[in-house]
């Protein structure tokens, strides 16, 4: 309807409709966000509890997956949203990488170092071969090495049928190879428990400098394990993220296995 001084209105059934529209759209979102059954831990939502999801028991499952960025294969890439918010972005021109993917060579590891109830303390990570074991002390494996980032990444076990012999956890990623390239790479750290839904931490902080970094921590308080967003990148290795969390490991150079 056009109004006397020119504007438009809208009658009660138009209005019931663009209204019926926008809640249309917004169940959609919130279904969608459901519907993917995780939850992922931010600065501001930085813990959760197993127990309230009943997972406490059972097996957990921690895996790293990582990709490289677009850009360094050459490709563009999405900017989608940052064009609906800044449409003239897309007029900037493009930044030129100083890198290509012929010369980034990025090795992801994934490692967790433990602390059990009796006092005992260890890492579990492929460097040095300390695979652990998920039937016995430490109650910790790592699957194995992925030196290329494929789809099923590198993966932890946690028995937490044993939860009442585990003190803390501490799950940490590091850059074999010494190559800082944190900021190259799509990194992501999802634990998979017995019941409930899966718990994500994107590292997604720019650190291109660091060649380690504390992800994620779950702790034993009281019978229920706790896990804590942790995502703090150093600059050295293992011994680094030991003298941070005070674990009090001896640490020595440690070399891989050749493929």
């Amino acid at each position: 309807m056009v109004c006397g001084d020119g504007s438009l209105t809208y009658g009660v059934g138009a209005m019931a409709f663009w209204d019926g529209l926008w809640r249309g759209r917004a169940s959609q979102f919130d279904s969608g966000s459901a519907a993917t059954n995780t939850i992922e831990l931010t600065r501001r939502h930085n813990t959760v509890s197993l127990g309230k999801q009943g997972a406490n028991t059972g097996s957990l499952r921690v895996n790293l997956s990582w990709r490289m960025r677009t850009s360094d294969f050459g490709g563009k890439p999405d900017q989608s949203g940052l064009l609906l918010r800044h449409p003239l972005k897309f007029f900037k021109p493009e930044m030129v990488q100083g890198h290509t993917h012929s010369m980034v060579n990025v090795d992801l590891d994934l490692g967790c170092l433990y602390e059990l109830q009796d006092g005992t303390k260890g890492v579990v990570q492929p460097l040095g071969n300390f695979f652990g074991a998920t039937n016995k002390p430490p109650y910790v494996e790592c699957s194995g090495d992925d030196r290329f980032g494929s789809a099923s990444g590198e993966t932890v076990f946690v028995n937490l049928d044993h939860r009442d012999e585990i003190k803390r956890l501490l799950v940490f990623v590091y850059i074999y190879d010494q190559t800082p390239a944190f900021d190259r790479t799509h990194a992501k750290v999802t634990l998979y428990p017995s019941n409930g839904p899966r718990i994500e931490i994107e590292l997604d902080e720019r650190a291109p400098e660091a060649r380690s970094c504390a992800v994620v921590s779950i702790e034993n308080v009281k019978g229920d394990m706790i896990v804590r967003r942790e995502v703090k990148f150093v600059y050295g290795f293992q011994a680094e993220l030991d003298r941070l969390y005070g674990w009090g490991l001896q640490w020595g150079r440690g070399y891989k296995t050749k493929a």
